[in-house]
């Protein structure tokens, strides 16, 4: 997925010779690259157009994996527009549950509320 300015000529030479060898990897590699260019430079208004052409691939992951995008269309487009993020609060769940594992289910609500908030 590096950008092709990135690939060294025999990487780049490599990648031609496949993709004119498979037209399934050359469509799967466009899909592929436009959707990481999406994802890289927040371009969820070009959501809409990639995923129609996913559900127009002939390949089914494409297919499926533009379908399920579609399901959950707006809070998708919000995450590849919006600048916000959620990451620190899905950090302090899994600290949580890494706290609640550790005691084995044998300890009370009590001290597990007191160990979370005995840490930083």
């Amino acid at each position: 997925m590096r950008p092709r300015e990135n690939l060294s000529v025999s990487q780049a030479t490599r990648l031609d010779e496949v993709r004119i060898a498979c037209t399934d990897i050359t469509e799967a590699c466009n899909l592929a690259r436009t959707f990481t260019d999406l994802v890289r430079h927040r371009r969820g208004r070009l959501l809409g157009l990639w995923i129609r052409e996913a559900e127009q691939s002939t390949i089914g992951p494409l297919r499926s994996f533009g379908s399920f995008l579609r399901q959950d269309f707006d809070a998708v487009t919000a995450g590849l527009t919006l600048p916000y993020s959620s990451g620190v609060v899905e950090g302090h769940v899994c600290r949580v549950k890494l706290l609640k594992r550790s005691m084995y289910g044998r300890a009370s609500f009590a001290l597990l509320r007191a160990r979370i908030l005995a840490r930083p």
